[in-house]
C-alpha cells in the first residue's frame, strides 16, 4: 500500500456514531486513505437503535475495508461508560494505539420536540438529549484519550452543527448540545496542545443525510426535486464532504494551526481543496446567516 496513496496507512482511528450520516461518511473517508477504523454505533444487523433506521455498523465497517482501509464494527452505546471502557480496551489490545478520535455521537433525534418551549418539553426528553448530545462525547473522550497519549501526534474532532454565530437553534436543549459540542472542541485544545494533540470541532452545512432525504422523500439521485420546495436544498452537500475534510485534516502534519477552531465543510473544502461526493463544491458558508436562520426555526429534523 503506498504511503502516498494511503497517509493514514497506519494510523487507527475511532469514529463514534458512525451508523449514519457524518459519522460513516468520516470513516469511509478515512479509510480511503488506509486508515484501521472502528466505527461504533448502536444499530446492528441484530438489532435497531432506539433511532430504527436500517443503516448498521456492519455496513459501515464493510464500506470502510471497500475504500482501502479496514473497517471494525463494534456495537457501543456512548452513554455507558462501561461499553467505552471495553471498547478502548479492545482498541489497546488489538492494535496498542489510538491516532485519531471523530466523536460523533448524537442520538437524540427521539427526543427532540420542536414545538415546545422549555417549561413544556417533557423533563426526561431534555435530559435525553443532553445525555445524547453531550455525556455521551465526555464519555468517550474520558477514556479514549488517555491510550491516544501514549502515542504523539493525534487528532480529536468534535461534530457538531453550525458555528459559534449560528442563531438560536429552536429548541433548548437541542440548542444546548449543539452550541456545546463546539465548546467541547476548544476546551480540548486548551487541554491537550501541550500533549501534542490537535483538537477542534467541525460542522456540516446543510446535509443531505439518510434522514434528511427519507424527511424529503427523495433520494441522492433525485434530492433535486426537493431544491423546488425548499430552497436551501440547492446549497446542500453529502456526508462526505465533512468526511473528505476531517480525512484531510487526519492526514495533514501542519493541522495544529487549526486546533481550537470550529471549521465548516466549506472551510476544509476550500484549505484542502474538496469535491463532494457528487463532483460539486457546495458552500454552505457562503449563504447569508440571517437566510440560514430559517432551516433552523422550521421544524426540521435534526441531520447530523
Amino acid at each position: 500500500m503506498s504511503t502516498d496513496d494511503h497517509p493514514l496507512a497506519d494510523k487507527v482511528a475511532l469514529v463514534t456514531g458512525a451508523t449514519r450520516g457524518c459519522g460513516r461518511a468520516t470513516a469511509v473517508e478515512l479509510g480511503a486513505l488506509g486508515a484501521t477504523v472502528y466505527g461504533t454505533g448502536r444499530s446492528t444487523r441484530a438489532g435497531r437503535s432506539p433511532m430504527n433506521r436500517p443503516e448498521t455498523i456492519e455496513d459501515t465497517a464493510e464500506l470502510v475495508t471497500a475504500a482501502g482501509g479496514e473497517g471494525i464494527a463494534v456495537r457501543c452505546d456512548h452513554a455507558d461508560a462501561d461499553d467505552v471502557r471495553a471498547l478502548v480496551t479492545r482498541i489497546r489490545s488489538d492494535h496498542g494505539r489510538l491516532d485519531i478520535l471523530v466523536n460523533d455521537v448524537w442520538g437524540g433525534d427521539p427526543f427532540v420536540q420542536w414545538d415546545k418551549p422549555l417549561w413544556e418539553h417533557p423533563l426526561d426528553a431534555t435530559l435525553g438529549v443532553l445525555r445524547n448530545g453531550i455525556e455521551t462525547h465526555l464519555i468517550t473522550s474520558r477514556f479514549a484519550i488517555p491510550l491516544m497519549l501514549e502515542s504523539t501526534g493525534g487528532l480529536v474532532v468534535e461534530v457538531g452543527d453550525g458555528k459559534y454565530d449560528v442563531p438560536y437553534r429552536a429548541n433548548m436543549p437541542y440548542d444546548l448540545v449543539k452550541t456545546a459540542v463546539a465548546r467541547m472542541g476548544l476546551a480540548l485544545a486548551h487541554e491537550l496542545q501541550p500533549h501534542g494533540v490537535t483538537a477542534l470541532s467541525v460542522t456540516p452545512g446543510y446535509l443531505r443525510s439518510e434522514s434528511m432525504l427519507d424527511h424529503f422523500g427523495v433520494t441522492e439521485e433525485t434530492w433535486r426535486d426537493a431544491a423546488e420546495r425548499v430552497p436551501f436544498f440547492g446549497h446542500s452537500e453529502t456526508p462526505h464532504l465533512l468526511g473528505r475534510g476531517i480525512a484531510a485534516l487526519a492526514a495533514d502534519p501542519d493541522r495544529d494551526r487549526f486546533t481550537g477552531q470550529c471549521l465548516g465543510s466549506w472551510d476544509l473544502m476550500r484549505v484542502y481543496d474538496l469535491v463532494d461526493a457528487d463532483g460539486t463544491r457546495p458552500d454552505w458558508g457562503a449563504v447569508d446567516l440571517q437566510a440560514r436562520q430559517e432551516t433552523l426555526t422550521s421544524g426540521m429534523p435534526t441531520l447530523t
